[in-house]
């Protein structure tokens, strides 16, 4: 844990040395206020709740997430410093976990500083603020999900553009797995059960089922896996590729 630890404040300290740091925040928190009441409306509904502002936020991760995981290990393949840190007596598994939690932690500096917004709210009427915090965490957790994949595409290549493209369409293809136009394609050759294996997949369907304030220790189970495996795989990438 005290090498974990390390590496996570080495990796959060680096991105506030930069203006990617500020730059990132503030078109994360641009974005979510223009979607929030712009695009989803939120006085024209007259609901004191943040399902406008929480129903967006696959979407701005899709894009937001990759551009900032983009770095994690690409950069470092690139300059020739992933040599460096290898040669510390860290383990792989260490290494990884420690810059993911850090740029994990950057991106619950971002989603805190929407507070106003759930401030307003309680300001204008009686929300259930079981269900905001439960949004939230559903959130968090589907930000870190974005994350992992977007460690793990970096981890393949030295190439920064390719990571966040990479990673934006692989994280766009968990995102639909659950939509209805994507199953209703294939339920018209596919087996059921091929389908609901689909639709299992979707980061989309189980935030959704967190968004309604129901936290469902499935939905917590299939984030955390998809984080786990993602990471795991990200270690054997980067043990495969020092070998080049």
């Amino acid at each position: 844990m005290r090498n974990i630890g390390l590496i996570f404040r080495r990796e959060f300290a680096a991105y506030f040395a930069t203006p990617l740091a500020y730059i990132f925040i503030v078109i994360f928190l641009v974005m979510a206020g223009t979607m929030t009441f712009f695009v989803g409306g939120f006085l024209a509904r007259d609901q004191a709740d943040l399902q406008p502002f929480f129903g967006f936020h696959p979407w701005l991760y899709l894009f937001l997430v990759p551009a900032l995981s983009m770095r994690l290990w690409a950069e470092d393949r690139r300059l020739g410093t992933i040599e460096l840190l290898l040669t510390l007596p860290i383990t792989m598994f260490e290494a990884v976990i420690g810059k993911f939690l850090a740029a994990w932690a950057f991106t619950g500096v971002a989603l805190a500083l929407t507070f106003p917004l759930w401030i307003s709210v309680n300001y204008l009427g009686s929300p259930d603020n079981g269900v905001i915090v439960a949004s939230y965490l559903g959130s968090y957790l589907m930000a870190g999900a974005y994350m992992a994949i977007g460690s793990l595409i970096s981890a393949m290549t030295k190439n920064q553009v390719i990571a966040f493209v990479v990673a934006a369409a692989v994280c766009f293809l968990f995102t639909v797995a659950g939509s209805p136009i994507l199953l209703n394609y294939f339920e018209n050759w596919a087996p059921g059960e091929l389908v609901q294996t689909i639709a299992s997949f979707g980061f989309m369907t189980h935030f959704q089922a967190i968004q309604r304030g129901v936290i469902d220790l499935r939905d917590l189970i299939f984030f955390g896996s998809a984080i786990v495996i993602a990471l795991t795989a990200n270690a054997y990438v980067i043990d495969w590729k020092k070998a080049e």
